[in-house]
């Protein structure tokens, strides 16, 4: 039995990864963290599960750890799990600048705890079965990408500087940087970007436009924008079109579901009825520290993810295009 806990609820995503926990064999969600006892206590209860006002208490009960804390903390956090020898998956953005991601690498790298980034769209189907496909060559060469993740302005701690590090490009690059360096093996090598705030009138950026270029010549473009009415009837979207010598493959990760026009709620409500994605990615993490083995997804490629959403920023402040080393 995999003993985890989770370190804060300050992510939403925590509680599907909750859920997720619940439902996998081998896993039992021993506890729950939170600096804000109140969310905490009414999120340990949520799960059946115990509340801990101390983060060293729930350490020692347990083998791994979800991080879920605002992105700035996840050094904090991470390198308090390393210390008591416990395994880490961490909410993406790895953190807000490389300094601590590289120094989160190297504190579970010493500690010898695995260290596992929270990009569950490599377990959506869809972008499994488009992997399969680019895998096997069926549209050629890809020369060009055109991606989207655009989703609502989620307000909070995500517009406040210190603790989200950035606003719409910081939340939304990272996902499909890694979902692209994972589906054709290549690195980013230049990014040239236009970021602003004109949408919601916040003091961080809520909308972009990233022009990118890969190993091979590969061009990119990429929307990450919280450009999503509140009305929308979901969160947003996660799109990848690849075009190729021999063909174009389109992608949508949340393309399995239906519209509900409901009359009682006065609104339109779309309904996801495909894989879970987030339960994909904890089934796996928990199977690495079963198994002792890596993780799928890295500390690395939370680090080349954080690299590309960085230089984004520095290319709008300086007007021009940034090169990756």
């Amino acid at each position: 039995m995999v003993k985890i806990g989770i370190v804060s609820l300050a992510h939403m995503h925590a509680f599907s990864y909750g859920a997720a926990l619940q439902k996998i064999p081998g896993a039992q969600l021993v506890g729950i963290f939170d600096p804000d006892q109140k969310r905490g206590a009414e999120g340990a209860k949520r799960f059946s599960s115990q509340f801990f006002p101390e983060a060293e208490a729930l350490l020692d009960q347990v083998d791994a750890v979800i991080i879920c804390s605002e992105n700035s903390r996840h050094r904090e956090y991470t390198e308090l799990a390393a210390a008591h020898g416990c395994h880490v998956l961490c909410e993406k953005p790895i953190a807000t600048n490389l300094e601590d991601a590289k120094a989160m690498i190297d504190a579970c790298a010493k500690a010898g705890v695995k260290l596992q980034i929270a990009f569950p769209v490599r377990f959506a189907e869809p972008v499994r079965a488009v992997k399969d496909l680019l895998d096997q060559g069926r549209i050629g060469e890809v020369v060009a990408i055109r991606g989207t993740n655009r989703g609502k302005m989620p307000g909070g701690w995500f517009i406040d500087r210190e603790l989200a590090g950035g606003g719409a490009v910081m939340d939304h690059t990272v996902h499909v940087v890694d979902a692209v360096r994972w589906l054709l093996g290549r690195e980013f090598i230049s990014v040239y970007a236009e970021v602003d705030s004109r949408i919601w009138g916040i003091p961080l950026d809520d909308c972009g436009m990233l022009s990118l270029e890969l190993e091979g010549g590969i061009i990119m473009t990429q929307d990450p924008s919280w450009s999503r009415p509140k009305s929308f009837p979901t969160w947003g979207d996660v799109t990848l079109e690849f075009v190729g010598t021999e063909g174009v493959i389109y992608l949508d990760a949340f393309a399995e579901n239906f519209l509900v026009y409901d009359d009682g709620q006065g609104q339109i409500l779309q309904e996801f009825y495909g894989g879970d994605m987030d339960y994909g990615l904890i089934k796996d993490f928990v199977a690495a520290v079963a198994e002792a083995r890596e993780p799928s997804i890295t500390g690395w490629d939370g680090l080349k993810a954080l690299e590309v959403t960085l230089a984004a920023y520095e290319s709008a402040r300086r007007g021009q295009p940034v090169r990756l080393s």
